[in-house]
């Protein structure tokens, strides 16, 4: 579907890569704006998101996707196979990897064999991008492309500071120089194809994330009820439900006096405000659906 009547650098760009790597900050940052949750914990995201960049000589769609890992829970098996099914249908691949992590040469023999599995299922131009190179000294980063270089015939292998921005304009020209011409895949006013019901379930997600201890994140989901627009006193009413596999994370969420699931409710609420300009009563309930991420029937209500 041609959106703009001209053909244009278009096409679908892949970000996928190990846990934590930097996926969803890079695609934000690469966005001007947050599409993507992000949070200092690993496998974060757990769907597939759309982040459109226009310009009058393009439009890239970067693909957002769970970190790549090996598990055997039903949950996290979903969230891997959505990122290794974007390795294929798409225009081209960036690869992200933390470079405080260790050089191939170093990794676990299981390790780079599992890296490098990833790698064969790569259809596409690939792009290893090595990010965080603020947290490194600077004399490494050359060694380390040399490094990365020898694993895959990628077309670049490209460092950059995803939080910082160094190095993010080389990416995109690099981007740039791959992408096929053709017609624009998305109108030019739309930032993600993801719905606004989805966004603020994710925003939820998110203050859960980062407001409560290592476990309890893992174990929560979160369903968007209802979600209504009330034109006349330019406010939208959200009901959403955070979901826990115990009554003992119940407990947790909602805090002592109800405060842990309040300082939830507040931070989503200023982040739904920001995203949908306008003013928003958000109405929270926690529910336990025991061991949920188990639960096929579930996981597909989730999307998986």
């Amino acid at each position: 579907m041609d959106f703009s009547g001209q053909a244009v650098k278009s096409g679908m760009v892949a970000i996928v890569g190990p846990p934590n790597a930097g996926k969803s900050t890079l695609m934000n940052r690469f966005l001007g704006q947050k599409i993507s949750i992000v949070t200092p914990k690993p496998q974060t995201t757990r769907n597939r998101i759309a982040g459109i960049l226009n310009d009058e000589q393009y439009q890239i769609v970067f693909l957002d996707t769970p970190g790549l890992h090996q598990s055997r829970e039903s949950l996290n098996i979903g969230m891997v196979k959505v990122a290794m099914e974007s390795l294929t249908d798409v225009d081209i691949v960036l690869f992200l990897v933390d470079v405080s992590l260790p050089l191939p040469e170093k990794m676990k023999e299981e390790k780079r064999k599992e890296l490098t599995a990833y790698f064969q299922q790569i259809k596409s131009p690939a792009i290893m991008v090595l990010n965080k190179i603020d947290q490194i000294d600077r004399k490494l980063i050359l060694p380390m492309i040399a490094s990365y270089s020898g694993l895959f015939p990628f077309k670049a292998v490209i460092p950059v500071s995803a939080l910082g921005g160094d190095g993010v304009e080389s990416l995109k020209n690099e981007i740039l120089a791959w992408l096929p011409m053709g017609p624009r895949l998305f109108p030019e006013d739309i930032p993600t194809d993801a719905t606004e019901r989805f966004l603020c379930g994710e925003i939820i997600r998110e203050k859960v994330f980062l407001l409560t201890g290592q476990e309890i994140p893992y174990s929560t989901a979160v369903l968007i009820e209802s979600f209504k627009e009330d034109e006349n006193r330019k406010l939208i009413t959200i009901h959403a439900t955070i979901v826990v596999e115990r009554n003992s994370q119940k407990g947790i969420v909602i805090g002592k006096g109800g405060e842990k699931l309040k300082s939830i409710g507040t931070a989503a609420r200023k982040d739904m405000e920001h995203l949908l300009g306008e003013k928003v009563l958000l109405k929270l309930w926690v529910k336990v659906h025991k061991d949920w991420s188990q639960d096929k029937r579930f996981l597909k209500e989730l999307g998986f």
